[in-house]
C-alpha cells in the first residue's frame, strides 16, 4: 500500500523482491544463522543498492517541454508494455502525458478523470482537455435544451431545484379554505424565484450536485439554457477548478466571479452514451481520458494500467531521474555487490551474496515472462555487466529479440524513485518476516481442521459402504 500510494506502481517488482530474499536467506536459517545477522547485513546491502540507483540515475531536468514531453512518454510507455495494452502502448503514454502536464503541479489526482464507455476499439479512445462526464438523469424538458454553447457562463450550485413533498406527518391548520391557494402558491413563487435568480445571473449552463425537476428543466428549457442535475461530486468539483467557478449553495446574490467560463460546451455521443464535454478551461487544471474498450473487465483492467501509468509520470516529472529499465539496474546492483562482498570478511560475505543473487530475478522473471531462455540471456547480462569499462552497465532485457541489448538507449527508462522504494520495501518486509521467532498454534483448531479434512475425503467418505454388514 506504501508504494501505491507513494509511487503508484512496482507493487510487483516489491513482491518478487521480498520473496526471492527469502528463498535466499532459507538455506541460512535451516544452518542455524540468527535471523538478526541476516538482517543486518540484508539492511547494509539495501542501503549500498540504493546508493548505486543514486548514482547511476540521470537527470531529465532543464529539457525544453516538447524532450520532456518525449521522455515522459517513454517512461510511460515503459510501464505499459507489461499492461494488458501493451499492444497500443506508443497510443495510450502520450495520451498520459498530456493529461499529466495538463494538471500541472497540481497533486491530486482525481483532477484527472477517467470514463468508461464499453464498445469500439482502444483506438476510439480520447483525451479531454477539460472535463467529460456522462449525460445525468433528465426529464422531457430536456432534449428542447440547446446542447452547444460557445464561451458560455456556468452555474454550479449544491441546491435542489424542483418541488419539495413536506416531510412527514406535517399539518397545517386553516381557518379559512381560501387560505389554502395562498399555500400552495407560497411553494412555486419560491421554486420560480430560484428559477429566475439563475436566469439573471447570465448562465447559459446550471450544473447542480442535487435534483433539477421537470419545471426547472422545462423553463431553461425554454429560455435557452442547458441544465443537468445529480451531477456527480468529483466531476462537479473538477469543472469548478477547470472553468475557475464556485460551488453555490444558494442564488442569492449570484455574481460574475463565481460563475466559470469555458471555450466550448456540447453533448457528444460515445459509443451508447452521451457525454458532456467542457473544453478550452481557462485555468487547464484538470483533464478527462474517455476509455473505449470490447468488454467490461478489459476496460477496468486497462483503467489500473492507466492510473499506474499516471502515476509514473507524475513521479518522473517531479523528481526528475530515471535509470535503465529491463532489468540492467538490478544486474548493475547485484554486479556492484558481488564485487563489494568479496571485500567483507565472515559470515556477512555469504549474506550480501545471497542479496544480490536475490536481485537477478528481475531480468529472470522478464525473460520467464517473455517465453524466452532466462539461463542464456542472464549469462549474457552478466559477461556485458562484468566488462571493466563499464560499457555494459546500461544492459538489459531485450523482449523484442529474446537477447540483450542497451535499456537506456532504447528508452526503456523508469524513474529511480520506483526502483529505490522497491528495493527499500522489499528489504524491509523480508526482515521484518526473518525477525519472526516462532508462530503459535492453537492444537485444538488443527486437529478440527484435520478431521473436517477426514470426513470430506472420497466419494462417500466416512459413511458405510454398500453391502457392508451391520453391526
Amino acid at each position: 500500500m506504501f508504494i501505491l500510494r507513494q509511487v503508484g506502481d512496482g507493487t510487483t517488482t516489491v513482491v518478487l523482491l521480498a520473496g526471492e530474499f527469502l528463498r535466499e536467506a532459507k538455506p541460512f536459517i535451516e544452518d542455524g544463522v540468527h535471523p538478526q545477522n541476516l538482517i543486518r547485513s540484508y539492511r547494509a546491502a539495501s542501503n549500498m543498492a540504493i546508493e548505486k540507483v543514486k548514482e547511476l540515475a540521470v537527470s531529465i531536468e532543464g529539457k525544453s517541454l516538447d524532450e520532456k514531453r518525449s521522455l515522459l512518454a517513454k517512461c510511460a510507455a515503459t510501464t505499459l508494455s507489461s499492461k494488458l495494452i501493451g499492444g497500443e502502448k506508443d497510443f495510450f503514454a502520450k495520451m498520459v502525458v498530456d493529461a499529466v502536464i495538463a494538471i500541472g503541479n497540481d497533486d491530486r489526482l482525481n483532477m484527472i478523470g477517467i470514463k468508461k464507455v464499453p464498445g469500439g476499439t482502444m483506438r476510439d479512445s480520447f483525451l479531454v482537455n477539460g472535463v467529460a462526464f456522462k449525460k445525468t438523469f433528465s426529464y422531457a424538458g430536456f432534449e428542447q435544451q440547446p446542447k452547444k454553447f460557445h464561451n458560455p457562463k456556468i452555474l454550479l450550485l449544491n441546491i435542489e431545484l424542483e418541488l419539495k413533498s413536506e416531510k412527514e406527518n406535517a399539518e397545517i391548520r386553516l381557518s379559512d379554505p381560501l387560505q389554502y391557494q395562498s399555500i400552495v402558491d407560497a411553494e412555486w413563487n419560491i421554486i420560480y424565484d430560484k428559477l429566475d435568480k439563475c436566469v439573471k445571473s447570465g448562465a447559459k449552463i446550471v450544473l447542480s450536485r442535487l435534483a433539477i425537476g421537470d419545471l426547472a428543466t422545462q423553463y431553461f428549457a425554454d429560455r435557452d439554457i442547458f441544465c443537468a442535475g445529480r451531477v456527480a461530486e468529483d466531476d462537479l468539483h473538477r469543472v469548478a477548478a477547470a472553468t475557475g467557478g464556485t460551488v453555490q449553495t444558494s442564488v442569492n446574490n449570484v455574481i460574475d466571479e463565481v460563475l466559470g467560463t469555458c471555450d466550448v460546451f456540447e453533448e457528444k455521443q460515445v459509443g451508447n452514451e452521451r457525454f458532456n464535454i467542457f473544453s478550452g478551461c481557462p485555468s487547464g487544471q484538470t483533464a478527462t481520458i474517455v476509455l473505449r474498450g470490447g468488454a467490461d473487465q478489459f476496460i477496468e483492467e486497462a483503467e489500473r494500467s492507466l492510473h499506474d501509468a499516471i502515476m509514473i509520470v507524475r513521479r518522473a516529472m517531479k523528481n526528475s531521474t530515471v535509470v535503465a529499465g529491463g532489468g540492467a539496474i538490478d544486474m548493475e546492483i547485484s554486479r556492484y555487490l558481488w564485487q563489494h562482498a568479496r571485500n567483507i570478511a565472515g559470515k556477512s560475505q555469504l549474506f550480501i551474496n545471497a542479496f544480490a543473487k536475490a536481485l537477478e530475478v528481475i531480468p529472470r522473471q522478464l525473460c520467464d515472462n517473455a517465453g524466452f531462455d532466462a539461463t542464456d540471456v542472464l549469462n549474457k547480462l552478466r559477461q556485458k555487466h562484468a566488462l571493466p569499462s563499464g560499457e555494459g552497465s546500461l544492459y538489459g532485457v531485450d523482449i523484442n529479440t529474446g537477447g540483450i541489448c542497451d535499456s537506456f538507449a532504447n528508452f526503456v527508462w523508469e524513474p529511480a524513485l520506483v526502483k529505490i522504494n522497491a528495493i527499500n520495501a522489499a528489504t524491509e518486509a523480508a526482515c521484518l518476516v526473518l525477525s519472526v521467532d516462532e508462530t503459535v498454534k492453537n492444537p485444538k483448531s488443527e486437529s478440527a481442521q484435520g478431521d473436517a479434512a477426514g470426513m470430506g475425503r472420497g466419494r462417500g467418505g466416512g459413511m458405510r459402504g454398500r453391502g457392508m454388514r451391520r453391526r
